[in-house]
């Protein structure tokens, strides 16, 4: 029995010290990334752990190369829960997991040059005393779209939010049963409204509703009519709708104002491109909408953002509102929104702003980069096929619409699922899409300049 009490202790005693682990040469790089803070505590929990184990006798190696060794596998996973860029091989341009609209190089420098610095962010210059934070920004949005009066908020759900908490909290809203729509995320349109204290009116049925279903749903307690863009899917076959334009009338008739969630927020005519109709938010002003909200990081293809659009009598009504103030954006936001908006007025918009340039981009370019990747990949044995194929928009935006794209599509000895794991798992990570059996990448939402970090992932994963 002592000997065997001595064999324990002696196990013990071989576990290095925490200190000892720390000076270690392999765990200095993550003490540099990580903090020394976050490399204790873990190399705390992996000797705790280890002495629970010799304790139960279920452990028999022990060597400081194993204990750290485990402390690196653990710290490599928390590394990668860091939010990182990747390549998007996907051809989705707008995708949600992957933080929307990417931004462009101007908006970026302008974010730069006011967050690095102070700023006028509620300073008037002229008077030299404090002044509105996002006057400036509303009167460009205003320029561009010809609305009344303009709101930004945080989200386009904080604006559907601060909208029913502001106008019609204890009262109906009248929406058509077909617009209760859920989008990415869980977002869902009755849970915001539920969220504001506003009645959810639901009429007409899933597939139809008639403006006679909203005339007679109107009483005394009525606040709002609300109209919901579907967003992320489409209603066909038997099927009716109220427009915007028959939904502004009843509302002036019965002296109630009209908001549209138009979701994307497009500003440009997307039938340029050869999609469908994406209702545009100048669509949604010329209807004389009295409210219509909309996404800044979608089809507008800025940051994060929600604005809010429509008659300067209901803007000025939120603005007032105690809720705006928990909603409202910061200086780095509305410096990107700024250089955004400014883009759209110079008409430089689908040359600068990264999904209009995506979405403007011939398939004749893409597939002479295909080519291209091809033939340098094949110069180091490496062999990949090029294919037509088809990109989506995505970000709930024009549903069935694809554009036409090229691909590069490979034959491994690893199945797709294999392959597709082993580029994501890249420093940094490549993520593609399985098509036809086979693990693809879609040169449309790849940047041209990634192309050579694309070539060398490759290489790495499927040279002989």
């Amino acid at each position: 029995m002592q000997d065997k009490s001595n064999e324990l202790r002696g196990k013990l005693r071989k576990i290095p010290s925490i200190e000892e682990i720390l000076e270690s040469i392999e765990l200095q790089e993550y003490i540099h990334k990580l903090s020394h803070q976050t490399v204790a505590e873990t190399a705390r929990e992996v000797i705790s752990s280890l002495r629970k184990k010799i304790m139960k006798k279920d452990k028999e190696e022990i060597s400081p190369k194993t204990i750290i060794k485990e402390i690196e596998n653990i710290l490599s996973l928390q590394e990668k829960l860091f939010v990182k860029p990747i390549i998007n091989g996907t051809g989705v341009i707008l995708h949600t997991n992957f933080g929307r609209a990417p931004l462009g190089e101007d908006l970026l420098n302008r974010i730069n040059e006011i967050s690095k610095n102070y700023c006028t962010l509620e300073y008037d210059l002229k008077l030299g005393q404090r002044g509105e934070r996002t006057n400036y920004l509303e009167k460009l949005i205003c320029k561009l779209t010809q609305a009344e009066g303009a709101l930004v908020v945080n989200n386009n759900a904080a604006a559907v939010l601060l909208i029913l908490t502001g106008l019609a909290k204890s009262k109906e809203v009248i929406v058509s049963r077909g617009e209760l729509v859920q989008i990415g995320g869980g977002f869902k349109v009755p849970e915001i409204m539920a969220q504001s204290g506003a009645i959810l009116r639901e009429v007409g049925t899933t597939n139809r509703a008639a403006l006679t279903d909203y005339a007679q749903a109107i009483t005394e307690n009525t606040a709002l009519l609300l109209k919901v863009h579907h967003s992320n899917f489409k209603m066909i076959g038997f099927t009716q709708e109220v427009s915007l334009g028959e939904l502004v009338k009843l509302g002036k008739e019965n002296n109630l104002p009209v908001m549209q969630d138009l979701g994307s927020g497009a500003l440009l005519p997307t039938e340029e491109l050869g999609l469908a109709h994406e209702p545009t938010v100048q669509d949604a002003i010329n209807a004389g909408v009295d409210l219509v909200c909309f996404s800044g990081d979608k089809l507008l293809g800025g940051p994060q953002s929600g604005i809010i659009l429509g008659k300067k009598k209901w803007i000025e009504n939120l603005r007032k509102h105690p809720l705006y103030r928990a909603l409202r954006v910061d200086k780095i936001i509305i410096a990107g929104l700024e250089n955004l908006i400014l883009t759209y007025l110079k008409k430089e918009a689908s040359e600068k702003i990264p999904a209009w340039k995506m979405m403007n981009t011939p398939p004749d370019e893409l597939k002479s980069r295909a080519q291209k990747l091809k033939k340098k990949l094949g110069e180091t044995g490496v062999k990949v096929l090029v294919s037509e194929s088809k990109s989506t928009v995505g970000g709930g935006s024009l549903p069935g619409e694809a554009l036409p794209t090229y691909v590069l599509c490979f034959d491994s000895e690893m199945t797709p699922d294999q392959l597709a794991e082993k580029f994501r798992g890249l420093t940094i990570p490549v993520i593609g899409r399985i098509e036809n059996d086979r693990f693809t990448l879609d040169l449309r939402t790849i940047f041209p300049h990634q192309d050579e970090i694309l070539l060398d992932s490759i290489k790495s994963i499927l040279s002989t």
